[in-house]
């Protein structure tokens, strides 16, 4: 998958991830909506889409994530590329423009957060008391379809909802530290508050921003019709000026 300045695109995947859904673009490239491919230092595949299986008694982290991905990248020895991120791929993607900036084009971050408040209310509430049979169906079935030990699926559970548990805030000066343009994409019925899209849109140095109407965090990755139009302008615009 090629994007600008000839980089392969990489895909971050959402929260309890879920079948990618390839979304063709009419620049030769290809979006996997919902996707993680993360690799630790020592090469085993780290939290993905279900077709790895998790490092044993290693917690999930925003954290880790990007430093996997850069792992990856580096031993692909890919040097940079734009990165799409959905949900909790967004939050990792974002982490990449703040940790590993000489990596990163351009970034398209569907549906992130950078503070706990910037999610709707009662979700925190929710989240406390999430167990595996409160699992959406759809995402409970794609990661059965395709994990080769299914019977790990509690674990990863577990440590996905832990990962958002154990989320402490951002600092302003973080996202104000992204340095790539970057695409900010949301619903209006999102889990992200619209206003919180909005202070990181304010916050980004090279931001846009687009909220897409009776959409909610599920149905946004099915907005692919819309979406395309929008990120081939985004990537097709000339990069910022450096100073």
């Amino acid at each position: 998958m090629m994007a600008v300045v000839e980089a392969p695109a990489k895909n971050m995947r959402g929260g309890m991830e879920r079948n990618p859904k390839i979304v063709p673009t009419g620049r030769g490239i290809s979006l996997i909506l919902a996707m993680v491919l993360a690799a630790t230092a020592g090469g085993s595949l780290a939290p993905g889409p279900g077709r790895y299986a998790p490092v044993n008694g290693r917690p999930f982290s925003f954290e880790q994530s990007a430093e996997d991905t850069a792992a990856l990248l580096k031993y692909l020895h890919v040097d940079r590329a734009d990165f799409f991120g959905y949900s909790n791929g967004g939050n990792i993607a974002l982490l990449m423009g703040i940790r590993h900036p000489d990596m990163v084009c351009k970034l398209i971050v569907e549906s992130p957060m950078f503070k706990r408040d910037g999610l709707v209310p009662g979700f925190w509430d929710s989240m406390q008391h999430a167990t595996l049979q409160s699992m959406p169906g759809e995402l409970r079935d794609a990661y059965l379809k395709v994990a080769p030990h299914p019977e790990a699926l509690p674990a990863f559970h577990d440590k996905c909802r832990d990962r958002m548990l154990e989320f402490k805030d951002w600092r302003p000066e973080d996202i104000q530290s992204i340095g790539a343009p970057t695409l900010v994409m949301i619903g209006d019925a999102d889990i992200i508050r619209p206003e919180h899209a909005v202070e990181m849109f304010r916050l980004l140095p090279h931001g846009q921003l687009a909220v897409l109407p009776g959409t909610d965090h599920m149905t946004i990755v099915k907005r692919a019709g819309w979406q395309v139009s929008m990120i081939e302008a985004f990537l097709d615009a000339p990069m910022p000026a450096t100073r």
